[in-house]
């Protein structure tokens, strides 16, 4: 940052632009607080302003040039995104929202996280598919949109960015913008939404709001937001006591500050009221009775029930359809609706075979709206049927046939995955975002009854004018001070570059920002946690592609492999233990080929895990007692960052096995 002391009022310039103290966006942000580089050079004394809502986003709206597209704003809608880095509390905030806007009865039994409706998302604590919902304060309907906070499921927070007009923005009071924040921040600024950026969690005892206030500007001045963007108004929240206010220390009683800055800040939809009905699909539903629903908003025109209508892609090829049924979301649920106008979400039913990014336009004169397009996918995994000795013993579903057409099925609705079929008839690559992107996937689909094998993951690299390049991700590290050594020694072994390190608040954290390939990440998350005892918290998000790094070594020990057939003994794992740590206990069914621990060596070790005591010793009066070690419980996700590239994971309904390729050419020892 530098000052220019030329001129009367004092200016800065950061990284693309220069700001005067005089604009407007320096009177929130900077007024009221001192900045480390500002008192460093220039000793003003800034006299803090009252705090109101006032947005320069919602004033810029009433532009002329709309007037002339014959395009108005709908003042009685708002629709919303709440975006935020994972475990920041948005779905949280939801839940007071709509309990504050009288949603449920009184006496009604609501859980907690009511959004995330999903097993899957219950169970591992996160969001992994959007959700729509609603409330009405002062008579203006908020379409609200809970989306993901993980970097792998972006592609699910880009697709819903194209639905509304404006985004809440999440941030920690503790750990101010993260890679997440960063990368959905992005997205919204490049589609010109305006922002409210809400400070939650802010009773935790080492809040930071300062810090984070100003960590989130000098992210917008980075990501080249216009100076109405960076006007954003700061709402302070607690969103599990549900509690908002405009200043840290002056919280009100519920969220009403919250809903007041949405309807101020956040302008209505822009529409075309008189036009031809265009409704662009933006995500899709499967109920089954009434089968395939599109969820979207209408953009011009209005959209019927029984009305004909045309459906287009981009290159306008068009066909016909009818909507049979039609729903608005009101409160918690989807309500029939007889007509909906231009700027509200709905979800229209009878188009059986539309997919997401195709256009509901008017029969006779409609034309379709740009398609929705997704970043690539950088993490690839093979998929094929099950081979191993086991198999049709706990799935439904076996064959290649089921098999490929769950995984097509899933590219309807999953924009930013894809599949191809892989060298043989019985092995399909699927693509992704990451590996939870794909783990979530076969999770589901080993729920739905199906048994297959999957590979380990790999990078999907580029190659421009013949350099090899491949995905780097900026991955951050919050760790305790006394174990921050260990996890700087991990990164650094993975080719892990450090750009930033700070103190994180009062609890004595330290927060790490490195820049490391993708390939590093694979197999990470288990080696942070056992050097930090569990306390570490790694977050990752994709930055780009850059040139290849060199070799990484990600696994420095070999595998225990069963010998034989048969069921494991106490008897042959008091012996085997000692060679390792092991994931089976005794009365297991096994098979030859499966690996049945981690080698205490590097190189995979068989081992005869089913050897039964010999019956010949007659006088032994009494039995030796066998002491096994508790073997080592491995959850899907740890057995694919666990396996290499000469393994494979064997997924089945009720079992989770890994075993050694028998196609590959590395052998035991």
């Amino acid at each position: 940052m530098e000052m220019s002391m030329a001129s009367t009022t004092p200016c800065f310039s950061l990284p693309k632009k220069t700001f005067c103290i005089s604009t407007p966006i320096f009177k929130k942000h900077l007024f009221g607080t001192t900045l480390p580089c500002l008192s460093a050079k220039l000793p003003l004394k800034l006299n803090p302003i009252p705090t109101s809502i006032k947005c320069a986003v919602s004033e810029a709206t009433q532009a002329p040039s709309e007037k002339k597209s014959q395009l108005m704003r709908r003042s009685d809608i708002r629709n919303i995104a709440i975006v935020a880095h994972v475990d920041h509390g948005k779905t949280t905030l939801v839940d007071s929202m709509l309990k504050q806007a009288k949603v449920f009865r009184d006496n009604q039994f609501v859980q907690e996280r009511i959004m995330d409706s999903n097993d899957i998302e219950r169970e591992r604590g996160i969001t992994i598919l959007s959700k729509n919902t609603s409330i009405t304060y002062k008579d203006t309907k908020i379409n609200i949109i809970d989306t993901p906070g993980h970097s792998d499921f972006g592609g699910e927070v880009e697709r819903i960015l194209n639905m509304v007009e404006g985004v809440l923005l999440v941030v920690d009071s503790v750990e101010g913008p993260m890679p997440q924040t960063r990368f959905v921040l992005k997205k919204a600024l490049e589609f010109g939404h305006a922002v409210v950026v809400v400070v939650n969690k802010i009773d935790r005892p080492s809040a930071r709001p300062e810090f984070v206030v100003n960590s989130t500007f000098e992210l917008f001045i980075e990501l080249n937001a216009t100076d109405e963007q960076c006007d954003f108004q700061v709402i302070y929240a607690s969103g599990i006591k549900g509690k908002a206010g405009l200043s840290p220390e002056n919280l009100g009683e519920d969220l009403g500050s919250l809903f007041e800055a949405v309807i101020r800040c956040i302008p209505g939809p822009k529409i075309n009221k008189d036009g031809a009905l265009q409704m662009l699909a933006t995500n899709i539903e499967y109920e089954e009775h009434k089968g395939r629903i599109a969820i979207g908003r209408v953009h011009a025109g209005s959209l019927r029930r029984g009305m004909d209508v045309k459906i287009c892609t981009s290159e306008d090829a068009c066909r016909f359809g009818r909507v049979s049924e039609l729903f608005v979301y009101e409160k918690f649920s989807r309500v029939p609706a007889e007509t909906v106008e231009a700027g509200d979400i709905c979800a229209v039913c009878g188009i059986d075979d539309i997919q997401i990014g195709e256009t509901i336009a008017d029969k006779s004169n409609g034309k379709p709206l740009p398609s929705i397009k997704v970043e690539e996918p950088t993490v690839k995994m093979s998929f094929s049927v099950n081979t191993s000795p086991f198999v049709g013993r706990e799935g439904k579903y076996v064959t290649s046939r089921n098999l490929r057409d769950r995984l097509y099925r899933e590219l309807e609705r999953n924009l930013a995955m894809k599949v191809e079929d892989g060298e043989t008839a019985d092995t399909f690559i699927v693509s992704g975002r990451g590996t939870l992107h794909i783990t979530i996937l076969i999770e589901n689909m080993r729920r739905e009854g199906y048994e297959f094998m999957v590979g380990p993951p790999k990078v999907i690299n580029k190659r421009v004018n013949d350099k090899l390049l491949e995905p780097f991700e900026i991955a951050t590290v919050e760790v305790p001070e006394e174990h921050m050594g260990s996890v700087v020694e991990l990164l650094g072994k993975r080719r892990g570059q450090m750009f930033d390190m700070q103190g994180l608040g009062s609890e004595g954290t330290t927060f790490l920002k490195y820049k490391i390939p993708t390939r590093g990440l694979l197999g990470l998350r288990n080696s942070i946690l056992t050097a930090s005892r569990g306390t570490a918290i790694l977050n990752t998000v994709f930055e780009s592609y850059e040139p290849w790094a060199g070799d990484i070594s990600t696994r420095d020990l070999g595998s225990l492999v069963a010998f034989e057939d048969g069921t494991s003994t106490s008897y042959a794992l008091m012996s085997s233990q000692d060679r390792g740590q092991l994931f089976i206990g005794p009365g297991v069914d096994v098979y030859k080929g499966q690996i049945v621990g981690i080698h205490q060596r590097s190189g995979d070790l068989a081992l005869n895990v089913c050897k039964k005591k010999a019956a010949t010793n007659v006088r032994s009066n009494k039995e030796v007692t066998v002491v096994l070690d508790t073997p080592l419980d491995f959850s899907l996700d740890d057995c694919i960052e666990y396996i290499q590239e000469d393994e494979l994971v064997e997924v089945t309904p009720s079992s989770i096995r890994m075993l050694k390729n028998p196609k590959s050419a590395k052998k035991t020892r």
